[in-house]
C-alpha cells in the first residue's frame, strides 16, 4: 500500500534489450519469478496485474512451463488486470481469456485469487466501480490509500497508450477512482482500466515491447521532448517503485544510448 502519488514526467527507468521475442519472454519470466519470491518472503503474497495484447502471450506460455510453473509461488499469488475490453470472458478479444488460455489454466493459482474485470457487464461504469471496490477490499485500503501491487505488467500502443489510458482521455486526470470505464473514440469501443494513481503506486512496473512496428513510438516515449504534452506511457513513474522497459532488438532499433543489453 502507498499514499496517493502524483505522476512524474520523466521517471527513473531501466531499458533492457533482448535479442528477440523468445528471449524477451524468458527474461521477463525470470524477473517475475524473482519478484514473486521476494514478495512472498516479505509479505506472504504476490500481487500482480496482467496485461493484454500480443506481446505477453509468449511470457504467459513461458510462465506456464517449467521451470517457472514449479518455481513461482502460485498459491500465494493474487492476479489482477490493468485493463479489459468490454466483452465476455470467453470472447476472443478478452484479456482474461488470453491469460486463462495461455497461463492461468496451467498453473495452480487459487481460483478465488484470480480477480478479473467484468467486461461482460452491460454497464461498464458499474463494472469499473465494482473493480474499484474489489481492489479496496482485497488490499484492505483505508481512505486515501492506494493498492500497492508488487508488479504491474504493461504494454505500449502505437499511439503511446498503456493499459487503456489513451492520449487525451479524461481518465488521465482521474485522481480518486482506482478503476474507470473509458470510451476509445478511434476504436468506437468502451474499455475498463485502472487509473494512473494505481499504476504509480506499484512496487515494480514492467513494460514489454516487441517488434519493429513499435520502434518509433518506443523512441518517442523514451526520448522526452521538453514542453511536449506527455503521452500516457510517459506518465507512469511510481515515486516509490521501479520502471523497467524490457524490449526486443526490433523494437529497440531506433534507440541510441538509452538502451542497455541483457544482464
Amino acid at each position: 500500500m502507498a499514499v496517493r502519488g502524483i505522476p512524474r514526467r520523466e521517471p527513473p527507468r531501466d531499458v533492457v534489450v533482448a535479442p528477440d521475442a523468445a528471449a524477451l519472454a524468458e527474461m521477463a519470466a525470470e524477473r517475475i519469478a524473482k519478484l514473486a519470491e521476494e514478495a512472498v518472503a516479505r509479505a506472504g503474497r504476490f500481487a500482480v496485474a496482467l496485461a493484454g495484447g500480443a506481446t505477453p502471450r509468449g511470457l504467459y506460455a513461458c510462465l506456464a512451463s517449467e521451470p517457472y510453473r514449479a518455481r513461482l509461488p502460485w498459491r500465494e499469488t493474487h492476479v489482477f488486470w490493468g485493463d479489459e475490453r468490454c466483452v465476455g470472458p470467453e470472447h476472443p478479444e478478452s484479456n482474461y481469456r488470453m491469460a486463462a488460455e495461455t497461463l492461468l489454466r496451467h498453473v495452480p493459482v487459487r481460483p478465488g485469487q484470480i480477480h478479473r474485470m467484468r467486461g461482460e457487464d452491460p454497464d461498464p461504469d458499474r463494472a469499473a466501480a465494482e473493480y474499484d471496490a474489489l481492489l479496496r477490499e482485497t488490499f484492505g485500503l483505508a481512505p486515501g490509500v492506494l493498492p500497492r501491487l508488487d508488479l504491474i505488467l504493461l504494454g505500449l500502443g502505437a499511439d503511446g497508450h498503456t493499459a487503456s489510458l489513451f492520449p487525451g482521455s479524461p481518465a488521465l486526470r482521474e485522481t480518486e477512482r482506482l478503476a474507470v470505464a473509458v470510451f476509445v473514440e478511434r476504436l468506437g469501443a468502451r474499455r475498463l482500466t485502472v487509473t494512473l494513481p494505481v499504476l504509480n503506486a506499484a512496487a515494480a512496473t514492467l513494460f514489454l515491447v516487441s517488434g519493429g512496428g513499435k520502434a518509433e513510438i518506443l523512441r518517442t516515449v523514451l526520448e522526452a521532448v521538453p514542453d511536449a504534452e506527455p503521452l500516457p506511457a510517459q506518465l507512469v513513474g511510481p515515486p516509490a517503485g521501479t520502471v523497467t522497459w524490457l524490449v526486443d532488438a526490433a523494437a529497440a532499433s531506433l534507440l541510441g544510448g538509452e538502451a542497455g543489453g541483457a544482464p
